[in-house]
């Protein structure tokens, strides 16, 4: 029976962010692609999920970006902002007519605990205006910390905010969260992807204050299943 989960493509997806999600999604079914700016880099990190994944299973596969994107159906964007536009550009074509989550948020070193907006506007916003309308930009994990994705032994009491302007990809997204082991909520359009990309130098702001790599934040005041 084929399996009907879209496939997944994590663009950049080298990192800590990239292992967690692949190593999450995989085993909750999904066919899992990491991409890399170097094939050998990506079948390596690929090779390493596989390692913490149980047979039953699907092995996490290694792509350059350009070619993850082409077997993906969904693309998750897991760069540093200093490649976030270049790497867009490059993959562009091979988004068209299917959804990036841009997990990207801009923060500028050494000082990563300060918002710094491009030109009042997201990254995700930006990644949309790259991409133009034939891609469903959607904005998602941010403020989910890499440690938290890597334990599997334990569950995430962090909630993933999903923006996006069309909601039917939005409910794609917040499904995945879900697959993650998280709740997703609706957060609405991509221009309130502004204050959820701003969270993410205030969490770090409270990491470094608190001495500690976890947090992250919760929607409270709405029953939960």
């Amino acid at each position: 029976m084929k399996n009907s989960l879209p496939i997944l493509a994590l663009l950049g997806g080298t990192g800590d962010e990239g292992f967690g999600l692949a190593l999450r999604w995989s085993a909750s079914g999904y066919r899992v692609i990491i991409g890399s700016r170097t094939l050998d880099k990506a079948v390596s990190k690929a090779s390493e999920v596989n390692q913490h994944l149980s047979e039953s299973a699907p092995p996490v596969e290694g792509m350059d970006n350009l070619a993850a994107a082409r077997a993906s159906e969904i693309s998750v964007l897991t760069v540093p902002y200093v490649a976030h536009g270049a790497i867009l550009e490059y993959v562009k074509e091979a988004l068209h007519g299917k959804i990036l989550v841009d997990v990207t948020v801009p923060l500028v070193p050494p000082d990563v605990t300060q918002v710094k907006l491009p030109l009042g506007v997201s990254a995700a916003q930006e990644a949309q205006v790259i991409l133009g309308k034939q891609v469903r930009v959607v904005t998602a994990f941010q403020n989910i910390a890499a440690v938290h994705l890597r334990n599997t032994e334990r569950p995430i009491e962090c909630d993933v905010l999903v923006c996006g302007d069309d909601e039917g990809a939005r409910e794609q997204v917040v499904r995945l969260a879900e697959a993650a082991g998280m709740v997703g909520w609706h957060a609405g359009s991509l221009a309130n992807a502004v204050a959820v990309e701003s969270l993410t130098p205030v969490l770090i702001s409270i990491n470094q204050r608190y001495k500690t790599p976890h947090a992250g934040i919760r929607v409270t005041g709405i029953p939960r299943e």
